[in-house]
C-alpha cells in the first residue's frame, strides 16, 4: 500500500483502487470538500504524474476518457484548485510522492490497464439527492427529476413561468460552464423536443451563474445527472445485444494465453515480495526484467 498525507488531502493506493480524501485546510476548494472521499478503481486510470516546483509540487491523476461523469459534464473546465484528481505536495514530501507514482504505475503495468477511452462510466458520480444554489436559482436532483427554482435576482420573464421540473427521461444532455472573466457561466439542460439558443439568463432550462464560489456545486448537479444519462460513447442499442456464441468465442484459452496469465501472477508475487523486504531492489529488478522478456 502507498499513502501520502498532505494539508491538501490524503491519497491512498491499495493495489486495486485509489482513495482520495480532501484535506481540511482552508485552501481546499468547496467542490472537493463537498464531494468528499472518492474511490477511483485502477481500471479507470490512464496515468499518474508528479510535477515538482520550488515550494510545492502537484500529483495529477489522468482518468480514461469517459470514465468519470464529473469530468464528462465539466468538459475540462474545472480549475486546478477544484480538480479532485490533483493534490498539492509540500517539498519535504517529494520522495513520498515519487514512490506513490511508481507504485501506481507498476500496478497499471502489471494489470495491463489500457489508457484508451471507455464506453461506460467507471465512477458513480456524486451521491443523490443533492441541491445547489448559485446565480439566479437553485437546482435539485433526486435521481428521476431535476427541479429548477428561481430567486429574486432572476430575469422577470423567466421567473414568471415559475419553478421548472424536468424528467430525467426528457433530458438529452447537461453542461456546466464556469463564469469566465466579464461573462456569465451556466448550468444548462438540453431537453428533448425543446431546443433553445437563448442565453442562460432567459433560458428556463438553465441556471445563470455569476462567478461565485458556489458555482462549483452546480458542477456536482451536472455530474449526478450525467451519470444517469446514456454514455456518449455507448454503442447503439442494437449493437449492445449479446452476440451469438460461436465456436471461436467459446474455445478455451490457448497455452500461450494461459502462460501469459501465469507470468502476470508471477509479477504480482514478485511485487509483494519486494514490498515485504524479501527481495532487494536489485533482485526485484532483475527478476522483473526476466519475466517481461518472456512476455
Amino acid at each position: 500500500m502507498a499513502e501520502i498525507i498532505q494539508k491538501d488531502g490524503t491519497w491512498t493506493f491499495d493495489g486495486d483502487a485509489l482513495r482520495l480524501v480532501p484535506g481540511r485546510d482552508k485552501n481546499v476548494s468547496l467542490l472537493r470538500k463537498t464531494l468528499g472521499e472518492l474511490t477511483v478503481p485502477l481500471g479507470a486510470l490512464a496515468g499518474i504524474s508528479f510535477e515538482q516546483g520550488k515550494r510545492s509540487g502537484r500529483l495529477r491523476l489522468r482518468l480514461r476518457e469517459g470514465a468519470d461523469p464529473l469530468l464528462q459534464a465539466t468538459g475540462g473546465r474545472l480549475a486546478d484548485s477544484a480538480d479532485p484528481y490533483q493534490l498539492t505536495v509540500e517539498s519535504d514530501r517529494y520522495g513520498v510522492a515519487e514512490y506513490f507514482v511508481d507504485e501506481t504505475r507498476n500496478a497499471l503495468l502489471l494489470d495491463q490497464v489500457p489508457a484508451t477511452a471507455v464506453d461506460r462510466y467507471l465512477l458513480p458520480g456524486p451521491a443523490i439527492p443533492l441541491s445547489a444554489s448559485a446565480g439566479d436559482g437553485t437546482a435539485s436532483f433526486d435521481g428521476d427529476h431535476v427541479r429548477l427554482e428561481w430567486n429574486w435576482k432572476t430575469e422577470e420573464a423567466k421567473a414568471a413561468a415559475g419553478p421548472r421540473t424536468l424528467a430525467l427521461a426528457d433530458i438529452e444532455g447537461v453542461e456546466w460552464q464556469p463564469s469566465p472573466v466579464l461573462e456569465n457561466g451556466y448550468l444548462r439542460f438540453t431537453v428533448r423536443n425543446a431546443p433553445t439558443k437563448a442565453p442562460p439568463k432567459y433560458d428556463p432550462n438553465s441556471i445563470d451563474l455569476w462567478g461565485s464560489k458556489k458555482d462549483q456545486l452546480m458542477a456536482m448537479v451536472a455530474a449526478a445527472v450525467q451519470a444517469r444519462l446514456p454514455h456518449p460513447a455507448a454503442p447503439p442499442m442494437e449493437d449492445a445485444r449479446p452476440k451469438r456464441l460461436t465456436a471461436a468465442s467459446a474455445a478455451p484459452e490457448t497455452p500461450a494465453e494461459a502462460d501469459h496469465d501465469a507470468l502476470l501472477r508471477r509479477l504480482r508475487e514478485l511485487g509483494q515480495l519486494h514490498k515485504s523486504g524479501v527481495l532487494t531492489e536489485e533482485e526485484f529488478t532483475l527478476a522483473k526484467q526476466a519475466i517481461l522478456k518472456r512476455m
